[in-house]
């Protein structure tokens, strides 16, 4: 007779579990047995022998002793972004003869993550002998370096007032490659350009003859270097960025400018919460004209302390101090100005307000001027502009999805702050001015972004200046009152449409009326002069073709106005523009 053991565990010690084990076997050999004796079911399986069943209950299964941890699991919450808005926006400054037209590569249906090969080439035509062309071209997505070029060439054979007497041209090569090792990147920028302008603001009914072209050419070189490091751990305690550059400035009057350029910036993580800052500028310039030469020297330095507080308020304290070796009008070497800063969001990532004290020293330099009025008088005398203390005030908002707001005021007292006034050697020329005592400068600033699923994107801003001058009878060359609105929709994948609308408020420029002339020469009498406002509407449409090709046309000062952004100098009218892009 065979043997059946069973062996119970200790957990199995529930009353009748045994016999029901015992009734469960007995049972499903009875219904065994039965199944082979029925008829009609085919040949028997197997046969039942007698077998004895034995339950032994004297062994026990142990386990080892489980630690048991009574604490409950405490998840960390995630960390919470600080989200800093970012308002992007078409500079104010109008190109001086509408040369430099805010066409963008067509950019709809982008995705992310795609091959970053960042190639493209555009070239254009358009009126009054416009050659647009553009060639950007940039390193793939890489974990130890990246490079790029882009050469730029807007160029206008003619112009609004005598044909080739007021065309411009304007050439330009920016280089720029970055090189990472570990935490740290090392970088380097070359910029090199050549501008041509004409001083085609004269009075005609006062010329015998139309001057030649190449009599009342200008022309500007400008060279650009600089070599930097930076931290790019984001979260190192010391984050730094120090640069070593050189600027060159060159025109056709034997006037230039040699300046070796100093930064740093530095920030360094006490706690969480609170770190200290440091930025710091400096510039030594050799300024060479006809047998005058000038060393101008700058150093700005602000160290400061910041704090953020989890109620949401925000305090940097800290102190900008300056130094200029220009001295115009008795303004002293130094310059000593508070930089403080409160801010409170009153709804985190919502509604913040802030306010402050500053002031620095502002650097002015020929390479800068050159760019925002091409027609300067040479032998021009520069002054940095001291202004502070500065008394400042604002909001960002981020009230619904989507839409982006932002105010601010500022008041401030100012010292050696430039105007741009008519020569009175030449009108067609502008010369440099500065009030000579010092002056109130009030500004309001104001802006809005919205933009709606990659579909729609709307913005807005505007300026209102105000310059208490007291010496000068107008702030020349400065408009009161500056705002742009555009906007881009994209219509379907292929279809980009956008506008711009510009609006200067008038300013002021400076004729001279001649006094008489028997029995000895009277000097000539100034005369303010207003500009008329300038309104520019423009257009523009792109259009893919294909992944690679596409089309783009634009329409500048659709309104037709012959504005004046600076007194005797008229803008082009109506001019188009159109071409083709390659991406690769």
């Amino acid at each position: 007779m065979k043997r059946l053991q069973v062996i119970k565990s200790s957990f199995t010690t529930v009353a009748g579990r045994p016999l029901l084990l015992a009734a469960g076997l007995s049972g499903a050999l009875a219904l065994g047995a039965q199944a082979q004796t029925q008829p009609g079911r085919g040949r028997a399986r197997g046969t039942i022998q007698d077998a004895e069943i034995e339950i032994v209950k004297d062994r026990v299964n142990t386990l080892p002793e489980a630690t048991r941890n009574f604490e409950k699991i405490r998840l960390a919450p995630p960390p919470k972004p600080t989200r800093q808005v970012t308002y992007t926006y078409p500079d104010f400054r109008l190109p001086a003869t509408r040369l430099n037209p805010s066409v963008q590569v067509l950019t709809v249906a982008q995705e992310e993550l795609e091959p970053l090969t960042g190639n493209y080439v555009k070239l254009g035509l358009g009126n009054y002998g416009s050659v647009y062309g553009r060639a950007h071209l940039h390193s793939t997505r890489n974990e130890q370096y990246s490079y790029g070029l882009d050469v730029r060439h807007n160029s206008s054979t003619s112009g609004p007032v005598d044909g080739k007497n007021s065309g411009a041209s304007l050439t330009s090569a920016t280089a720029t490659g970055e090189y990472y090792t570990g935490s740290t990147a090392l970088g380097a920028a070359l910029d090199v350009a050549r501008d041509t302008y004409h001083f085609y603001g004269y009075d005609r009914s006062k010329l015998a003859d139309v001057p030649d072209a190449d009599n009342i050419r200008q022309s500007f070189t400008r060279f650009g270097a600089r070599a930097y490091a930076r931290n790019r751990a984001p979260d190192a305690a010391l984050q730094y960025e120090v640069g070593l550059g050189y600027k060159y400035f060159g025109d056709r009057f034997d006037v230039s400018e040699n300046n070796l350029l100093l930064n740093a910036k530095a920030g360094y993580a006490l706690s969480e919460t609170s770190r200290i800052t440091l930025d710091a500028q400096g510039s030594f310039i050799s300024d060479k004209q006809p047998a005058i030469t000038r060393t101008r020297n700058f150093f700005q330095a602000t160290p400061a302390y910041e704090l953020t507080g989890k109620t949401g308020l925000s305090l940097t304290l800290g102190a900008t101090l300056g130094y200029s070796s220009d001295a115009l009008y008795g303004t002293g070497k130094g310059m000593i100005n508070p930089a403080v800063r409160v801010g409170y969001a009153v709804v985190p990532e919502k509604f913040q307000l802030y306010a402050g004290l500053g002031g620095a020293i502002q650097r002015v330099t020929r390479y800068d001027l050159s760019q925002e009025n091409p027609w300067l008088a040479p032998g021009q005398t520069l002054a940095d502009t001291h202004a502070g203390p500065t008394v400042y005030a604002g909001f960002t908002s981020t009230p619904v999805s989507g839409l982006e707001l932002a105010a601010r005021a500022t008041l401030g007292r100012s010292r050696n702050l430039y105007f741009y006034r008519n020569s009175v050697a030449d009108t067609s020329k502008f010369d440099l001015v500065y009030d000579s005592t010092t002056i109130n400068v009030v500004n309001v600033h104001a802006e809005a972004l919205y933009s709606a699923s990659e579909k729609v994107r709307i913005g807005f801003k505007a300026d209102y200046n105000h310059y208490g001058v007291k010496s000068l009878t107008q702030a020349y060359g400065r408009p009161a009152f500056l705002g742009t609105l555009y906007g881009t929709y994209n219509v379907f994948d292929k279809l980009l449409l956008g506008a711009s609308l510009y609006y200067y408020s008038a300013n002021y420029g400076v004729g001279y009326v001649s006094g008489a002339t028997l029995p000895v020469p009277a000097p000539r009498t100034a005369v303010d002069r207003q500009t008329n406002s300038l309104i520019d509407l423009s257009l523009r449409a792109d259009y893919r073709i294909t992944p690679k090709f596409s089309i783009f046309a634009q329409g500048n000062n659709l309104t037709n106005r012959h504005y004046q952004r600076y007194l005797n100098y008229q803008s082009q009218g109506i001019n188009v523009l159109g071409g083709v892009t390659y991406s690769f």
